[in-house]
């Protein structure tokens, strides 16, 4: 039973008053002591919820306990309220199954127009379906031909099997009217003719020819090209018309079914209409006026399960509950829900058999096989060197791209980065000094300083000031070739080049400064290719693992378009409210009632695809999370009756509104079905 019926029906047998143990009336005798321990087991025994088919035996025991109601005299409170106690309770259990079982039926039904309609929405599934459904069309065919030799007595010849032959035997009589061997190819054409334009070339007038020779051969040459493009769509009409008439028979089931599932969903909307009124029924404390809204009930559910009038209203009093609650149990009973929809059946409305569906695989698919594991093994060395040098890439690429940059930046964040990248400190040290006790051994020959005047100098080199030293310099270029013979020239220029050695040296280390406080980043910027890779592809088998197994966030993508769907037909419905071509007023409302707010058309095709967002949320949204408790409130506010249309679509401006951008609609509506 659907958790919709569950829900709906759950709190209506509480509703009923319990028995109470008074006193025997006088009345009371040894037999009906014994109904009564029978009455109380038989209550014990349905207080909880039983499955629908023990609803007709209990049925029965009740209708042989009435038949013993005779054997005493006089009333007996207690009898009475286990009776109607009983009753009330197979009164909510055969209501909860005309819910369950026209829910199921218009669902059944409503699947199978899914069916179709994706078979019809697309070229490549029509010729799929042709093929699929090409022997059966062909064997349907020869019964017509074989069953037309018969009635005529006419041998069975090869002569007969020509094209003239069988045009006199299967004459059309009209283009509107398909001929015999038409009918048995689509047997649809029984109820919907069809028509084939012919289409010819358009011919210039005379009046075009007289005008001028180079008019006419114009005129001619418009006149050929339009005959030739009519002809050759026509020639594409014909080719492609068992195609349109496939096309078309998939069009004509999905609106039959359509038509049937209206119906179903309509009785739906009823039968959640009247869920009101078997709870005030329920709820009532007198015994009689109680049974006899049971009775009145039971009735009415009895009339909206068979569409019409079954009894008239003045033989309703001889009747009673128990008897139209086994004419109600005898609709429900077929435990097969396929067996509740005959007219799917008869009227070869269903998809076709699983074998009809899969016989083109089964038979191209072995052939295909061997021929694979033939090119297979006649390739196995190439093949085999293909894999090798596959798996040797995916190797040398895990290995050399991924896993050793990945160490190198676990290395870079353990070390801290003490090693050097290009200069070494030591050795910029070395140079200073170097520079130093040059500097200073030439001030102190030369500018004779002493112990503080060399301390202050040893200051400004460490600072990079060479003052005293390019003083002496400016000193000796005034005399170059005496300096450069006899002079300090040549140390002084000895000594800017240290100076020029050093300070190449501290902006070596300044870069290699930059360069390891960004050491980190250049491992990342070295190793993000690889993982983009790996991320992308990871990302791609995913989405195949969990696509082609229909899983994935939420039931996956096809899921959210599915409740995408039936959220824009929710909608849709209560906005445009389809009328229905019956009038279904509920069974014994006066005439002066007023309309619902929602007609039970509408009401019925809004359960049908609520029942599909509940299920939806029930399956995949993630046990004991807020989203799965918000989106079922909202399921159950569409599903009250009370609400109004306007409530209800505030409701579904809620859920566009709370569950849309978490569920991903906006990219659902994307995906093809």
């Amino acid at each position: 039973m659907s958790n919709f019926v569950i829900h709906v029906t759950r709190d209506l047998a509480l509703k009923i008053a319990p028995p109470n143990t008074p006193p025997s009336s006088p009345g009371y005798s040894q037999r009906t002591g014994a109904d009564l321990e029978s009455l109380r087991s038989l209550l014990l025994s349905i207080s909880r919820p039983v499955p629908f088919e023990h609803t007709g035996e209990c049925l029965r025991s009740v209708q042989r306990l009435e038949s013993n109601r005779d054997s005493f005299t006089g009333p007996d409170d207690e009898e009475t309220t286990l009776r109607r106690a009983i009753v009330g309770h197979l009164t909510v259990n055969i209501y909860r199954g005309a819910l369950d079982a026209f829910l199921k039926e218009a669902r059944q039904i409503e699947d199978e127009i899914e069916w179709w309609n994706d078979v019809e929405c697309s070229s490549s599934n029509v010729i799929h379906y042709f093929i699929q459904t090409l022997p059966l069309r062909l064997a349907s065919l020869g019964d017509t031909i074989l069953a037309k030799f018969r009635r005529h007595n006419l041998p069975l010849r090869p002569s007969i099997f020509t094209p003239s032959s069988l045009r006199q035997l299967f004459p059309s009589t009209s283009v509107l009217r398909p001929s015999s061997l038409t009918v048995a190819l689509f047997p649809y054409l029984r109820s919907q003719p069809y028509s084939i334009a012919l289409l010819t070339g358009r011919f210039p007038s005379v009046s075009a020819f007289a005008d001028s020779p180079r008019q006419s051969v114009v005129s001619a040459l418009h006149a050929v090209y339009f005959t030739f493009v009519n002809l050759a769509h026509g020639l594409v009409r014909i080719v492609s018309l068992p195609l349109e008439l496939t096309r078309g028979e998939c069009n004509y089931k999905r609106d039959q079914l359509k038509k049937m599932r209206d119906e179903r969903a309509e009785t739906l909307g009823l039968l959640a209409e009247m869920r009101d009124s078997l709870a005030s029924t329920l709820e009532d404390l007198s015994n009689e006026a109680g049974m006899e809204k049971l009775k009145v009930f039971a009735y009415s559910l009895y009339r909206v399960i068979q569409g019409k009038h079954p009894f008239p209203i003045d033989n309703l009093e001889n009747l009673s509950t128990v008897t139209f609650l086994q004419f109600v149990a005898e609709e429900l009973h077929p435990s097969d829900i396929s067996m509740r929809t005959p007219e799917i059946a008869t009227r070869n409305l269903a998809r076709p058999s699983r074998f009809t569906l899969l016989w083109p695989r089964l038979l191209l698919l072995p052939p295909l096989m061997l021929y694979a594991l033939r090119c297979v093994y006649a390739s196995r060395w190439s093949l085999h060197e293909v894999a090798v040098e596959a798996w040797q890439t995916a190797r040398g690429f895990w290995e050399g791209w991924l896993l050793e940059p990945l160490r190198e930046v676990v290395k870079t964040v353990r070390t801290g980065g003490d090693d050097t990248v290009i200069v070494n400190q030591q050795s910029l040290r070395a140079d200073l000094d170097s520079l130093e006790r040059m500097a200073l051994a030439l001030a102190q020959e030369k500018l004779n300083y002493n112990a503080t005047q060399i301390e202050a100098l040893s200051r400004q080199i460490q600072l990079g000031d060479l003052t005293p030293v390019m003083q002496i310099y400016e000193e000796d270029i005034k005399n170059p070739l005496k300096s450069a013979v006899g002079g300090t020239l040549l140390r002084t220029l000895f000594i800017q080049v240290q100076k020029a050695k050093v300070d190449i040296d501290q902006a070596l280390a300044g870069i290699d400064k930059l360069l390891k406080s960004q050491e980190l980043t250049f491992a990342f910027v070295g190793v993000a290719p690889a993982i983009a890779i790996v991320y992308v592809l990871g990302g791609y088998v995913r989405a195949i693992w969990a696509g082609g197994r229909g899983r994935g966030r939420y039931g996956g993508s096809r899921r959210k378009a599915s409740v995408w769907l039936k959220m824009r037909r929710i909608e849709r419905l209560l906005i445009a409210q389809p009328k229905s071509d019956h009038d279904h007023r509920h069974p014994g409302a006066p005439l002066a009632q007023p309309a619902p707010s929602i007609p039970p058309l509408t009401a019925g095709l809004l359960l049908l695809s609520v029942s599909h967002l509940r299920t939806y949320a029930e399956r995949y949204l993630p046990a004991n999370t807020r989203l799965r408790e918000g989106f079922l409130e909202d399921v159950v506010d569409l599903e009250d009756p009370a609400l109004g249309r306007a409530e209800k679509l505030r409701v579904l401006d809620r859920m566009w509104r709370s569950w849309g951008e978490v569920l991903e609609w906006n990219k659902a509506a994307n995906i093809g079905r």
